[in-house]
């Protein structure tokens, strides 16, 4: 006779077990690769920065700094490079925990390719503008020229984008309220503290809000579709479409 089958119950199935743990963290790192790739990449260089000489950490950090001096002679380098490092070893699990919250979840709602998309042009573009911030008060003399040289790395303005974008995964009518919380956190530093990091957040914010476009809601069956261009046949060939639908601190 064949052996019985054995359900499990319902106390064995919410049993954790270690083999099940490791198959979910297997599953879970799978699903978002890009974030634990970059995650890797930043506990390497974390590390570093916390065994090496004062003085040799400060000639790395300076030689990815997204300060004016590098953007003017290696602005491509830079702008890549000064997202793998941090300034400040001692806050490494902070970020990790925040890479696991933010990015991960937004990399396996988007997808690897559109999380990318956002996290660059977060980064990117708040990079310009808070530097663009810096150039206009040292040429006013509103700034110190120190500033022109200044530790300016870190993984912030790539998180605020994510965070940003991360309003269309919430559901009405917490939507609206997640939106002035992360509007206010941002925004009120800028109006006390004045310095271009905060500058910096708040516009990666705002691009992190303009990429509805990338985000799954855009692209379900309702949203209203691109114009088709013509195909050049007559009118009376051409069939109906199918389917319409309707002092500054560094950057951390």
């Amino acid at each position: 006779m064949a052996a019985e089958q054995v359900t499990p119950t319902p106390a064995e199935r919410r049993r954790i077990t270690l083999k099940g743990v490791g198959r979910f963290g297997v599953s879970w790192v799978r699903s978002s690769p890009g974030t634990h790739i970059w995650l890797l990449i930043l506990t390497i260089t974390t590390c570093v920065v916390a065994v090496v000489s004062p003085h040799v950490r400060a000639y790395l950090l300076h030689h990815v700094s997204t300060n004016l001096i590098e953007l003017r002679q290696h602005p491509i380098r830079v702008l890549l490079a000064s997202a793998l490092w941090v300034a400040t070893p001692s806050g490494f699990a902070i970020y990790f925990v925040f890479y696991e919250l933010v990015h991960a979840p937004a990399e396996r709602w988007l997808g690897t390719w559109r999380w990318l998309v956002v996290v660059a042009t977060a980064h990117i573009g708040a990079t310009l503008v808070s530097q663009k911030a810096v150039l206009f008060g040292i040429h006013y003399d509103r700034l110190p020229r120190s500033l022109a040289h200044t530790i300016d790395v870190g993984v912030s303005y790539g998180m605020a984008g994510v965070v940003g974008v991360l309003t269309y995964l919430v559901p009405r009518p917490w939507r609206w309220g997640y939106l002035l919380g992360i509007l206010t956190f941002f925004t009120v530093p800028v109006l006390t503290s004045r310095t271009f990091t905060d500058l910096g957040h708040l516009t990666a914010v705002l691009i992190g809000l303009a990429c509805y476009a990338l985000t799954p809601a855009a692209r379900l069956p309702g949203s209203p579709r691109p114009p088709q261009p013509p195909t050049g046949r007559p009118a009376a060939d051409r069939r109906p479409a199918e389917g319409s639908g309707t002092g500054l601190r560094e950057r951390r």
